[in-house]
């Protein structure tokens, strides 16, 4: 599968910098490719962050892992935001399920230089659980902009000490990759055995 990313809407989105430089595409995967992606998104019945190398993969899913990682893409991250990603390490991770009490407001952490979201369900129609771009840490409804998480949709931003986001609690079947461009391997290390023991341990309390 080629040409996943729909590169160049992703280049001429424009870039928002209120309150903290993002950019945002409705459609960022092939219309005619996203369904089949969507439908071969790995099982996650569980809450909470999955590796990439940790879940099984259908051919059709890995082609758009496998595009994610590429010198057009990595260009298109450094010059929205004006940072050198090129040779910086990437961590994907996934999420198919929400919790009641995911989505509270939060900053990414500071090993992050920039964080790229993909949502991959059919068209949201539920209320809650949309992506809110937020002005501070207390308020869910002082928002400058909110993305249903459809069928490709994608929010990117620098990480910044006010890049403040969440959404609504919304419990159920809430598909997303999320990219990060890591400030150095010893932080993806870091992060990724988190991830990996998270799940271990929630599969031992099931």
């Amino acid at each position: 599968m080629q040409n996943v990313f729909k590169l160049d809407a992703l280049a001429n989105a424009p870039i928002n910098t209120d309150p903290y430089p993002y950019f945002t595409v409705d459609r960022a995967i092939d219309e005619d490719k996203v369904g089949a992606i969507i439908d071969a998104f790995p099982t996650i019945n569980d809450g909470g962050s999955y590796n990439i190398d940790d879940v099984e993969m259908h051919p059709t899913f890995k082609s758009l892992i496998d595009s994610i990682d590429t010198p057009a893409f990595r260009r298109i991250i450094c010059d929205k935001f004006d940072v050198k990603v090129m040779d910086l390490p990437m961590m994907i991770t996934l999420r198919g399920y929400s919790r009641k009490k995911d989505g509270r407001i939060h900053t990414d952490s500071k090993t992050k230089v920039a964080t790229i979201l993909i949502y991959l369900n059919p068209e949201w129609s539920a209320d809650s659980g949309r992506l809110r771009v937020l002005r501070g840490e207390h308020d869910m409804d002082d928002y400058v902009e909110e993305i249903a998480p459809g069928p490709g949709s994608l929010m990117a931003f620098k990480v910044t000490d006010n890049c403040w986001h969440g959404y609504p609690s919304f419990e159920g079947k809430r598909q997303s990759i999320q990219i990060n461009f890591l400030t150095s391997h010893a932080a993806g290390n870091k992060h990724r055995f988190f991830h990996r023991l998270s799940a271990k341990l929630k599969s031992l309390f099931k």
